[in-house]
C-alpha cells in the first residue's frame, strides 16, 4: 500500500474502521486457518471480508454455505475454464450455475470447509474470485462480441484487460468506500451499458492535428440501487493507451474523496452529484495531465449487449450463436454440452453477455446446419421466444439475505405465462428483483418489478411487488417510473398481463414498449393497475 488513508481520522462507519486495520484481500491469508474452525465460531463482523474472496454468506447464515462469484473480465472463457465451471457446479453447487449481469457466473451452497481447495481449483485454470465482491473494483465488463463485432469502432479487449490487470490484487485500490464498476466497450449500440457504471469508456473519435483518432469518451457516476443515477459525460477524449492511466486516477479520486461515513452514500455517484463534473474533471487533470476535449460520440443506439440466435461474425466464414438462458440459471450438465460444442466446432471459447446468456463464437458456417440440430438446442431453442429471452432476475430470497421476495421461480412462471399468451413483433424487457438494490438492472426495464414487504388483510406478511415502467438507456438513458400499488405474488401474472394489454391497445404500428410509454405516459398504466388490483382483490 503506497497511499495515505486521508480519511483515517474522519467519522467513518464500522466497515471502514475494520478495513483500516486489515485490508480486505487479507482474507486469503486468513482462510487456511479459518476453515479449521467450526463456522459457528466465525464472527459476523468478519463476513464483510469474505466478500473480497467473492463470497457472500448464504441464508440461513448459520449453515456455513456461500454464494460464490467468479471474476471473468470481458466475460470470455476458454475450454479448460469452461470445464472447470462445470466441475464446480457439479461437485459443490448442487449441479447449478447462475450467469450474472456482469458477464460472470456464481454458485450457491459452496461449503466453508472446502474453500481452499475450491479456490486452488479455480486458480489452476487462470480464473479467480479475488475482488469479485467487496469494496473494490468488480469485474470489468465490455462488449460481449468484442473482436468479432461488425458494429464496433475497434476491438477494445486489450484495453479492457489492461484496466482489469491494473486493479487486480492491487492493494493501492482494494480499500474503496464501496464497490466500483467499470465498463470498456466500443460497440455503437452501447452494449456495455455505459450509463449505469461508475466509470465507462465508450466509442468516440477526435480529429487532432489533421488526424482522426479512434478512442474513448468517458462517463462517470452511474449506478442503480435504491437511488439510481445515470452517469455523467466528461468533456474529455482519450486515446487507447490513456485508458489505464485515466481509470487509475478516477478510482484514486473515489478512494481519497468518496464518502465513508454512511454506506448508503458511499458510491461515486454521490460524490459526482456534490462536486459536479467540472470539479471532478479538474481533479482528474491534476492527476493525469492535460487531456483532449471531448470528441464525437459514436454511440447510435442501445442493445443492452443482448445477443441471441445465429449471426455472421466479422471474420469471413464464421458465425456465433447467442444462447438464451431463461432467468440465467443453467444446469451444469447443460453448460457442459455447450462447452463441448465450443470445443468440437469452435475454438473452445464461450462468452457471457449482460443478460444472463451465453455465446459460442467462431463456428464454421458450413457446420451450422449440423450444430443447430444438436439435442441441446431442443432445450435451448435457437429461435427466441421474446419474453423468456429478454427477461432478467436476481437471486431472490431463496439465498439472498437482502431480498424480500422470491425471484427465479416467479420470473420463470411469469415469462412462460406471457409467452403462451402473446406473440409480439417487438420484445418487452421484463425484469424482476427481490429488493431495491436492482442487481438485475430493474431500473432500465420496460417493465421493472421489485420485491417489497407487505401484509394481507389479516396483517400476515406476504410477498408483494412494486412495478415501474418505461426504462431504457437510449439517448442517454431514462429510468422507469413507478406506478402506485403493491401487487401480491399470487396475482402478479395476470396484473402484468393487464399492463401488456394497455401497451398493445395504445401502441402505434411496430412501436416499442418504450416508445409507446414515452408517448402516452404513466396514466393509462396507472389506471389499469388500480382497476386490476381492485378486481383481483
Amino acid at each position: 500500500m503506497s497511499y495515505i488513508a486521508t480519511w483515517a481520522n474522519d467519522k467513518i462507519n464500522k466497515n471502514e474502521i475494520a478495513k483500516l486495520e486489515k485490508d480486505g484481500l487479507a482474507v486469503f491469508d486468513d482462510l487456511p486457518k479459518l476453515v479449521k474452525r467450526p463456522f459457528s465460531e466465525i464472527s459476523k463482523d468478519y463476513f464483510m471480508y469474505f466478500k473480497y474472496a467473492g463470497l457472500t454468506v448464504q441464508k440461513p447464515q448459520t449453515e456455513g454455505l456461500f454464494m460464490m462469484r467468479i471474476k471473468i473480465p470481458a466475460g470470455v472463457i476458454n475450454h479448460e475454464q469452461g470445464r472447470k465451471l462445470v466441475e464446480i457446479g457439479q461437485k459443490y453447487a448442487h449441479g447449478i450455475v447462475d450467469i450474472t449481469t456482469r458477464q460472470s457466473v456464481q454458485y450457491h451452497h459452496i461449503p466453508f470447509a472446502k474453500l481452499p481447495e475450491i479456490f486452488a481449483s479455480i486458480e489452476s485454470v487462470g480464473l479467480t474470485t479475488r475482488g469479485a465482491e467487496g469494496d473494490i473494483n468488480r469485474n470489468v465488463i465490455g462488449n460481449p462480441l468484442a473482436g468479432i463485432d461488425a458494429n464496433e469502432l475497434f476491438d477494445a479487449t486489450s484495453t479492457l484487460m489492461a484496466v482489469h490487470e491494473k486493479f487486480q490484487e492491487n492493494t493501492d485500490y482494494s480499500n474503496l468506500p464501496r464497490k466500483f464498476k467499470i465498463s470498456v466497450s466500443t460497440n455503437y449500440y452501447n452494449s456495455a451499458n455505459a450509463e449505469i457504471n461508475d466509470l465507462a469508456f465508450f466509442p468516440a473519435t477526435k480529429k487532432i492535428n489533421g488526424r482522426t483518432y479512434k478512442g474513448f469518451g468517458v462517463k462517470v457516476g452511474g449506478g442503480l440501487g435504491a437511488k439510481p443515477y445515470l452517469a455523467e459525460t466528461l468533456d474529455i477524449f482519450i486515446k487507447r493507451h490513456q485508458a489505464v492511466k485515466v481509470s487509475e486516477a478516477v478510482v484514486a479520486i473515489y478512494r481519497d474523496y468518496g464518502y465513508r461515513r454512511s454506506r448508503s452514500k458511499a458510491r461515486l455517484k454521490f460524490l459526482i452529484e456534490d462536486w459536479g463534473v467540472d470539479k471532478f474533471t479538474e481533479e482528474l487533470v491534476k492527476r493525469v495531465g492535460k487531456l483532449e476535449t471531448a470528441g464525437v460520440n459514436q454511440v447510435v443506439g442501445w442493445n443492452n449487449g443482448l445477443v441471441l440466435g445465429v449471426h455472421q461474425q466479422k471474420q469471413r466464414g464464421f458465425s456465433y450463436i447467442g444462447v438464451s438462458v431463461p432467468t440465467g440459471r443453467i444446469e451444469a450438465e447443460d453448460l457442459a454440452s455447450f462447452v463441448s460444442i465450443a470445443a468440437q466446432y469452435g475454438t473452445g471459447e464461450i462468452r457471457f453477455d449482460h443478460s444472463q446468456n451465453l455465446i459460442i463464437p467462431f463456428l464454421p458456417n458450413e457446420q451450422l446446419a449440423t450444430i443447430i440440430k444438436l439435442p441441446i438446442f431442443t432445450k435451448f431453442p435457437i429461435e427466441t421466444s421474446r419474453f423468456q429471452d429478454y427477461g432478467l432476475t436476481c437471486t431472490g430470497n431463496e439465498f439472498c439475505n437482502l431480498a424480500y421476495t422470491s425471484t427465479k421461480d416467479i420470473t420463470r412462471d411469469l415469462l412462460e405465462y406471457l409467452d403462451t399468451k402473446y406473440q409480439l413483433d417487438q420484445p418487452i424487457r421484463v425484469i424482476l428483483t427481490g429488493c431495491m438494490n436492482a442487481c438485475a438492472h430493474r431500473n432500465i426495464a420496460d417493465i421493472g418489478i421489485q420485491g417489497v414487504p407487505d401484509r394481507d388483510a389479516n396483517r400476515q406478511p406476504i410477498e408483494a411487488y412494486q412495478i415501474a415502467l418505461g426504462g431504457s438507456l437510449l439517448a442517454g438513458g431514462h429510468f422507469n417510473e413507478e406506478i402506485k400499488g403493491k401487487v401480491p405474488k399470487e396475482i402478479l401474472l395476470p396484473v402484468i398481463s393487464d399492463l401488456v394489454d394497455i401497451y398493445l391497445k395504445n401502441r402505434l404500428y411496430q412501436e416499442s414498449f418504450y416508445e409507446t410509454f414515452q408517448r402516452v405516459g404513466l396514466d393509462p398504466f396507472q389506471n389499469q393497475l388500480t382497476e386490476s388490483l381492485a378486481a383481483y382483490e
